[in-house]
């Protein structure tokens, strides 16, 4: 009788924008960024076991089409590889709340799979497949904190100081693309010369039309902005956030939050936990 393996839990971290500028719009239609990544160890989990068949399969309520079964299956196509996967997904980053949480799940796979199927990519290949799944799964696979530029594929890593963050959760569910195609989007914004970084510099230019979009975010990010104004949005929402040098300082202003308003606190990380999976 064969023995059914046991799934294997592996972190898919979330991130924040410390900022986020829109330099112009290019040729092919997306918008040339500048941003500043920031890891933080709010994370879903990705639950994964080894399959012989081939199968890529995944039990969830996110379907086949999620971005885990993708990712799975361009890694299968790109190594030429006859293995296979379960998968499952532990969600818990929001949808649509601009932490990157299905960039991650599906960096995570790449990672994971690209290591106990043995197809022995290098992390450039893998950013490489990444950008055909979404703009933000190479930085996942870059797995550190890092300067974006371009649609946010082109990273340098930087070294950010130890920081804690209160992240707000609106009860929306913020399209990217929706906020992107808005005609009031600011697109000319200039480029900052970084590093070095430090808090509060620059904004997020996606914020004006995402809390016209959506009213929830701006009462949130108002309340926030009200006691620390340097608080902001990061992605194209719905997420708001305010940085602490100290997590009892976070933990404090979290104990503030209104019953009206969810929220966490999560600490900055200077790399993915998976960072060394990958060459």
């Amino acid at each position: 009788m064969e023995v059914k393996l046991e799934l294997e839990w592996y972190p898919a971290p979330a991130k924040l924008n410390l900022l986020l500028h829109v330099l112009g719009r290019r040729p092919d239609g997306m918008h040339e960024l500048q941003t500043v990544f920031r890891l933080i160890d709010r994370a879903d989990r990705v639950g994964i076991r080894l399959r012989a068949d081939g199968e890529i399969r995944f039990s969830g309520e996110f379907g086949e089409q999620n971005l885990c079964v993708r990712a799975a299956r361009l890694l299968q196509e790109a190594a030429g590889t006859q293995q296979g996967a379960d998968l499952e997904l532990d969600k818990r980053l929001p949808a649509g709340g601009g932490l990157g949480g299905g960039s991650s799940d599906a960096a995570s796979v790449l990672l994971v799979l690209n290591r106990i199927w043995r197809t022995r990519l290098t992390r450039r290949a893998l950013q490489a497949l990444g950008a055909r799944l979404g703009a933000d799964v190479p930085f996942f696979l870059f797995g550190r904190n890092a300067l974006g530029e371009g649609i946010g594929e082109r990273l340098t890593a930087l070294e950010l100081p130890s920081a804690w963050y209160l992240v707000l959760e609106p009860p929306v569910s913020v399209s990217t693309q929706v906020v992107f195609a808005d005609k009031a989007l600011t697109r000319n914004t200039k480029a900052l010369k970084i590093p070095p970084f430090f808090c509060g510099l620059g904004r997020n230019d996606l914020e004006p039309v995402a809390m016209r979009l959506h009213p929830e975010i701006a009462t949130h990010l108002q309340w926030l902005r009200a006691r620390w104004p340097q608080a902001r949005m990061t992605g194209s929402g719905a997420c708001v956030f305010a940085e602490f040098a100290a997590e009892r300082a976070a933990h404090a202003a979290l104990q503030e939050l209104p019953e009206t308003m969810r929220g966490f606190v999560a600490r900055g990380l200077e790399r993915h936990p998976l960072h060394d999976w990958a060459n």
